[in-house]
């Protein structure tokens, strides 16, 4: 049979992109089709022009025609005389068949007898769960899945992994070729560690700041005191000043989260706390201060 140039079909050249390729179809399709066009020969060059167009728009087919036409139109053999069904006239195609040519190559699958492609096998996610001290060094971990097998048993695979320091929450580490087996000689596919840093009761984070609210007595934030205050690290010793208000920040460098980059800092955030039953002594102590004190922290409003 006669070797077919689907690009002088279209009427573009062979190095095309997919956009140009596109719009020569589009144009002739509206200029042959049968709807539109009744002169005699204009349905088959119609069925021609999709033809063409149906190898070309798809980059494997196209790859295997490229491959024919450089070698004169041979390829290593044909696989016999079955046809492939069209494109649908109400969906802009034709309901007859391809040309022998095309179905040459068994329905459009590929020219000649060719080995078949690799595929990539899929990849895997999993979920791991870091607590929110462990971000700050390399951590080593053991994840366990299991992948489909043909025996149907599965395929259990126990990987050490490291989750590198400054990870945050909701990041992805991939490793490659720990995923699905590929086939037919592809690559496998990749393993990602979907990871979650676990909330800490005490701490909040914000950005690589770490922060905690700490609570004091009315007493404490009038006299000051010293409080031993729990870090991602260990503890500290806090000295709070007389007179200091809920909300008083204290900021202490380098003891936040740690990335590639960067340290953040720990804040200790003043939180006043009232007890929640009161002696008859100590009401009246509120009661004499109330008394006394002249101090109003609404004076602002008025």
């Amino acid at each position: 049979m006669d070797f077919k140039d689907y690009y002088k079909v279209l009427g573009v050249e062979s190095n095309a992109d997919a956009a140009a390729i596109k719009s020569a179809y589009r144009k002739l399709a509206r200029k042959y089709h049968p709807d539109v066009n009744k002169e005699a020969g204009a349905e088959e060059k119609f069925k021609e022009i999709a033809e063409a167009y149906h190898v070309l728009k798809d980059s494997e087919r196209r790859a295997e025609f490229d491959d024919m036409k450089k070698y004169g139109g041979r390829s290593g053999g044909f696989q016999g005389q079955q046809r492939s069904q069209g494109f649908n006239q109400s969906s802009g195609g034709f309901e007859g068949d391809f040309s022998d040519f095309f179905s040459a190559f068994g329905g459009g699958s590929g020219f000649g007898q060719r080995q078949p492609r690799g595929v990539r096998g899929q990849d895997v996610e999993i979920k791991v769960s870091v607590r929110l001290e462990e971000t700050l060094e390399v951590n080593e971990q053991t994840v366990a899945y299991t992948l489909p097998s043909s025996d149907g048993k599965g395929i259990k695979k126990n990987l050490k992994v490291k989750i590198p320091q400054g990870v945050s929450d909701g990041e992805k580490i991939r490793l490659t070729g720990q995923g699905h087996p590929g086939r037919n000689g592809g690559r496998a596919g990749d393993l990602y560690l979907n990871v979650h840093v676990a909330k800490h009761p005490l701490f909040d984070v914000n950005d690589q700041d770490v922060e905690l609210t700490m609570p004091v007595t009315p007493w404490e934030a009038a006299l000051g005191t010293k409080i031993t205050v729990p870090t991602l690290t260990g503890k500290i010793s806090l000295t709070v000043p007389a007179n200091t208000s809920s909300g008083k920040k204290f900021r202490i460098k380098g003891k936040g989260l740690k990335n590639k980059t960067a340290t953040g800092d720990f804040l200790a955030i003043v939180k006043i706390v009232m007890p929640e039953k009161m002696s008859p002594e100590s009401e009246a102590l509120w009661k004499k201060m109330a008394e006394e004190e002249s101090f109003n922290p609404r004076e602002a409003w008025s």
